[in-house]
């Protein structure tokens, strides 16, 4: 197998940054890192690198409703008026149109800095409710979205069946979402063969999915991939804390954590309603929490408790989810400015060793985004996919800027283009800000979103 290799000028290592450094690559993977090097003829010779950031929750077809919700009603808005309206904008898509809008939300997320990026995907029927000849059509064609953007994907298959706590029965709006264990596992069957980084499942959360049922899904992967990650909404609205606790009187984190085997393979995503023994727990058995600070804005969920997490030294990571943002730098700002305006102080959220806030944070997320998704990604060092970004020094706001500083003035500085170029798997995806399908994607994306709505 040949060997490529890129020069930086300055590397952010898992050490930390490194200048001069010769990055060897072997197929998708790092075989060599060495600092204090010199660049040789053949090099690709790049400025600043650093990994690229894993996206632990993405909704794809929610891109095309990003500003279309922001109305006010005569009785105020809520994150259940906005789940209506979603229901009602997916009553024409078809497996195409996903494939469009998914091709141009994956080309944003790697001109953005996201490199991998985590499919919560649970649009699995036609407009009427009803399977498709191929029950998988829909999921081929978020995996052909990735595979033409480029970007590395963790495929998890939602299984949704109920509308409330206790199997409740699905309303109308669910139809194009509702499976059983026997459809899920035929899903999975299928999405065994496709070319994605990794395959896991998404018990949509605990309103939609009853204890047997849980079980059943979670036993079968089990039996072909023990490690494969899980997802799960979680904790995000006051709302689902009340109905869980009416239904069972526990919280829905601590009934998972007394019910399910939660360890470093789930990443329980939002816990925004959490209280101080479920943060505890959450921590100890090593679990992500994906935080997707701009929906969670956007939605009027909550603020997730991230000082006392940090304190319990737990595992979290970023996602856009319905992506009215699609920026991870801006994302992290958000993690940490949340806690700003509530405790009103500053430079709230600390990494141990390290006093750059945006660093520490913007480390933290790679090891937890890396570990939610289940692939080889968030360093630069052997073993791990050449996933890097170089970031865009030729940007004002990052000028004289070098190592955390760097980092810091990318998430909390005015930058608005702070990645330059984008390697995913070994390979150029993103050059000086552009990736090949830019025009090709757009115009699709576009004609598509005209014949949705007009």
């Amino acid at each position: 197998m040949s060997v490529s290799r890129v020069f930086a000028q300055a590397a952010l290592l898992p050490s930390g940054w490194s200048h001069d450094v010769t990055i060897d690559i072997a197929g998708d993977s790092i075989v060599a890192v060495t600092a204090d090097s010199l660049s040789q003829k053949g090099d690709s010779v790049v400025g600043t690198i650093i990994p690229g950031m894993p996206n632990v929750h993405s909704h794809a077809f929610q891109r095309a409703m990003a500003g279309r919700t922001e109305r006010a009603g005569s009785s105020g808005d809520n994150f259940w008026a906005w789940r209506e309206l979603m229901y009602r904008f997916l009553t024409r898509f078809s497996p195409e149109d996903c494939e469009a809008i998914a091709t141009q939300l994956y080309i944003e997320m790697l001109k953005a800095g996201y490199t991998s990026v985590a499919e919560f995907h649970y649009l699995h029927h036609d407009e009427h409710g009803l399977p498709y000849a191929n029950p998988a059509q829909m999921m081929e064609h978020i995996v052909s979205a990735a595979t033409t953007a480029g970007i590395g994907l963790t495929l998890l298959p939602v299984f949704y069946a109920h509308a409330n706590f206790g199997g409740a029965p699905p309303n109308a709006g669910q139809a194009r979402f509702i499976t059983d264990p026997e459809q899920f596992n035929r899903l999975l069957a299928v999405a065994r063969g496709y070319p994605v980084r990794r395959l896991g499942i998404a018990p949509h959360s605990l309103r939609a999915v009853t204890p047997e049922e849980l079980a059943a899904i979670i036993g079968h992967l089990n039996s072909f991939d023990p490690s494969a990650p899980i997802h799960i909404h979680a904790a995000e609205q006051q709302k689902e804390v009340d109905d869980c606790l009416a239904w069972c009187q526990r919280r829905p984190v601590a009934w998972l954590m007394d019910h399910a085997e939660v360890d470093s393979r789930w990443c329980v995503v939002h816990a925004t309603h959490v209280d101080a023994d479920e943060i505890v727990r959450l921590a100890k058995a090593r679990a992500t929490v994906g935080l997707c600070p701009s929906t969670e804005a956007n939605l009027g969920d909550g603020i997730f408790n991230a000082p006392a997490y940090f304190a319990a030294r737990g595992c979290w990571g970023i996602g856009g989810d319905s992506h009215v943002g699609v920026d991870p730098f801006r994302e992290l700002a958000l993690v940490e400015y949340a806690q700003r305006l509530t405790q009103r102080r500053r430079n709230i959220l600390h990494t141990d060793g390290i006093s750059a806030i945006g660093a520490g944070l913007y480390r933290q997320a790679l090891a937890g985004g890396a570990r939610a998704l289940g692939q080889n990604v968030g360093a630069i060092a052997v073993g791990q996919r050449a996933d890097v970004l170089v970031l865009n020094t030729d940007d004002a706001a990052l000028a004289e800027h070098e190592g955390d500083s760097l980092l810091d003035a990318a998430i909390f500085g005015p930058t608005r283009h702070p990645v330059k170029d984008v390697m995913v798997g070994g390979r150029w995806v993103v050059l000086d800000g552009h990736h090949a399908l830019d025009d090709g994607a757009n115009q699709r994306y576009r004609a598509t979103l005209k014949r949705l709505l007009h």
